[in-house]
């Protein structure tokens, strides 16, 4: 085991001894050979959004052990989950009227069990030291999100109302992690449980991201005229890019950190 782990250190010192530059190279032609792979091994591209749902109901499950089984919601940003919550209730809105299909089904329960988790985390097991640690304040991401959905959103023939709500919940989505990051920042120490969670969401960014690209390959930008025209197709593009590579850094820490066998997650100053 300790032989066939050599490999791996070495690759991650010499990726540690790298400039940002070259690190940042080398991330996007690791995530430009996922997509080739995941564009010849799966068929159904849609299978991707499904994946992406699965993960992030996978994370939220490990939460929903962390709260029950330790009684604790050390680490964990109750903003966050706000905000997550938020935009999977503006978003299951816009899917019952506008595209209703598997994704309102998954949106509902990943929608209630996040409102589950904001429920022990504000209710039950509520934390001072927390609560300070946890504040990112809100309007800094849903004042922004909501500015740019009045001033970018579809195209399409669906209702203006409807039309910037999707818009908002896409923003929204990008950045809601946010807060989350911060308090990691704060308090440089993961816990598992927390760690294993944001990884969930980082995985999760990725496939959706995923999705979203292959869809427009697969297409040869077909998707993007049926979006609409204007900024709204590359603003789509942009949000999943966005919340993919916000998530980046904390997923390279996390591999690095499961393959030096530590349990708890240290961030370096500047992480995340």
């Amino acid at each position: 085991m300790k032989g066939s782990r050599r490999p791996i250190y070495a690759v991650i010192t010499w990726l540690r001894r790298q400039p940002p530059k070259v690190k940042a190279f080398l991330a996007v032609i690791t995530g430009m050979a996922t997509l080739v792979m995941l564009r010849a091994i799966i068929q159904d591209h849609d299978n991707l959004f499904v994946a992406a749902e699965a993960v992030h109901s996978l994370g939220i499950s490990v939460l929903i052990y962390k709260l029950t089984k330790e009684k604790t919601c050390d680490g964990l940003s109750l903003k966050s989950q706000e905000l997550t919550a938020m935009f999977l209730a503006v978003r299951l809105y816009c899917s019952f009227v506008m595209e209703y299909d598997i994704h309102t089904v998954l949106d509902l329960a990943t929608l209630a069990t996040t409102l589950w988790v904001i429920y022990m985390i504000r209710f039950n097991l509520r934390s001072i030291d927390m609560e300070n640690k946890d504040s990112f304040p809100l309007y800094f991401v849903v004042v922004p999100c909501a500015v740019l959905a009045l001033l970018i959103h579809p195209t399409t023939s669906h209702h203006i109302v409807n039309r910037i709500f999707w818009a908002f919940c896409v923003f929204l989505e990008a950045v809601s992690v946010l807060p989350q990051l911060h308090v990691m920042q704060n308090t440089k120490i993961v816990e598992p449980f927390t760690a294993h969670y944001v990884f969930a969401l980082g995985v999760a960014r990725f496939l959706s991201c995923a999705h979203w690209v292959l869809q427009v390959l697969d297409s040869r930008g077909h998707l993007l005229v049926a979006l609409g025209h204007g900024l709204w197709p590359s603003m789509v593009l942009i949000s999943e890019i966005v919340q993919t590579f916000i998530l980046a850094d904390f997923c390279y820490y996390y591999v690095k950190s499961v393959f030096g066998g530590q349990l708890v997650l240290r961030l370096p100053s500047g992480a995340v």
